[in-house]
């Protein structure tokens, strides 16, 4: 998911500077704003990576009370 994220954010930044040469500035703005989010979602993706996993084991029925 990373590798793809790069991908798209090497796009994003080939787009925003052909709307900075044609003076878009509306375009370069909406990028800007995708742009923003993409690296923070890249970074929390990063970060979630490198949590180990959680064991959190087979669960069980519960007893109902009153019974032994």
């Amino acid at each position: 998911m990373i590798s793809r994220l790069d991908d798209l954010e090497a796009d994003l930044i080939t787009r925003r500077a052909r709307a900075q040469a044609e003076s878009w500035a509306g375009e370069i703005e909406g990028l800007d704003l995708t742009l923003q989010l993409l690296r923070a979602k890249r970074d929390d993706t990063k970060r979630r990576t490198q949590r180990p996993p959680v064991e959190l084991g087979i669960p069980t029925p519960r007893r109902k009370k009153g019974k032994q």
